[in-house]
């Protein structure tokens, strides 16, 4: 990626967005250091904006004395979902602030279900949206019991919340409600043995009539060899990261734990090792995400990461990737070469965004 373009102090606002307590004293979270001070190098003033529910007021204020908005709010946090969170910067963008990642698009790319709309790709798998309790119940048997293991993830999670690897013990055997499975949350490889096929579909029953998505992918036999996940500002690769199981902590590369446990080992975008899987993402996966989800470059996220397994050796011997999940609402840490890069955007962006609704007053910003 070519270096940012110097510019003039022209004093953009832009907000760096969290949960927090907002009356607490203020300090700049760790993670985000790096993007504080390349905004700062750009001329560009940061606003740090702690957010909660208790004082939306404050921040919508806050807000609208910003030219733009970078967050990291995750989906669910302590039972707390984005709901409200959302519909507030939905107001805010609506009133001129650019925001990235806006919750329009995060519904498009950043929830489970782009495993299915996007299978298409090089990337894809089997893959498998339900969104209804009788489609869940009348299609998920058939395609564990041909596989014997299969993935469930719920649309919208983080920290591998709502993520379940499901097994049977004898595969190609026709299920019925009575046959037994194994069952392991990713969070935290708990495992439980002996649960009834019938119980844990009945688990999803609220989930799914509630307006829920259960996703339901193939099984990826290569976990055991570790996560890559790709950073992207908008349609450009920023940078790559690893991470492996808990299997490696214990000494045991083969073991193939279901989470991934250790710290992510930082690489820059040039890494040569990944320069493969770096082509693929921006000739070729993005721009086909794009294509299939209707997503304009200048709406992407100035700072979003996909996750990829390892998939079977190319004949060439070549890795190949599987896509796990898309990362959007609150991706740290991110590689700090790359802040300069999301901060060059950012400004661009929010000057590009407010040029298209015309000039605004701003308000305070405390």
């Amino acid at each position: 990626m070519d270096a940012p373009s110097p510019t003039e102090n022209r004093g953009e606002r832009i907000a760096l967005v969290g949960r927090g307590n907002p009356t607490a004293n203020p300090h700049r979270h760790p993670m985000l250091e790096p993007m504080f001070t390349a905004l700062e190098e750009l001329g560009v003033i940061p606003v740090q904006i702690a957010y909660s529910e208790a004082a939306a007021e404050q921040a919508r204020a806050q807000l609208l004395g910003c030219d733009g908005a970078l967050v990291w709010v995750n989906p669910v946090t302590d039972g707390v979902d984005r709901t409200e969170f959302d519909a507030l910067l939905r107001e805010v963008a609506a009133q001129g602030v650019w925001v990235s990642a806006h919750p329009d698009i995060i519904l498009k790319m950043g929830v489970k279900e782009v495993l299915t709309r996007t299978k298409t790709l090089g990337w894809g798998s089997d893959a498998h949206c339900y969104d209804l309790a009788e489609t869940f119940r009348s299609q998920f048997p058939a395609r564990l019991a041909a596989e014997g293991v299969r993935v469930l993830k719920l649309n919208r999670g983080n920290g591998s919340q709502g993520v379940w690897k499901v097994e049977v013990a004898s595969q190609g055997t026709k299920l019925d409600g009575d046959s037994l499975l194994s069952v392991v949350e990713a969070r935290g490889d708990v495992t439980e043995t002996g649960v009834r096929l019938g119980d844990f579909m009945d688990r999803y029953d609220g989930y799914l009539a509630g307006g829920g998505r259960l996703i339901d992918q193939d099984f990826q036999p290569c976990v055991g060899e570790g996560l890559v996940r790709c950073y992207m500002c908008q349609d450009r690769v920023a940078g790559f990261s690893e991470q492996f199981p808990r299997g490696r902590a214990l000494g045991d590369p083969a073991l193939p734990a279901f989470g991934m446990a250790s710290d992510k080992t930082m690489h820059e975008e040039t890494a040569p090792r990944f320069q493969g899987l770096r082509r693929s993402m921006e000739t070729d996966w993005t721009p086909g995400l794009q294509r299939l989800l209707d997503i304009e470059t200048a709406s992407l996220p100035v700072l979003w990461d996909a996750d990829f397994f390892y998939g079977p050796k190319a004949p060439d011997g070549e890795d190949s990737y599987v896509l796990c999940e898309i990362n959007i609402s609150c991706v740290v840490p991110f590689p700090p070469t790359a802040a300069p890069w999301i901060a060059a955007a950012a400004r661009d962006q929010a000057a590009a965004f407010k040029g298209k609704l015309g000039a605004r007053p701003l308000g305070p910003v405390s």
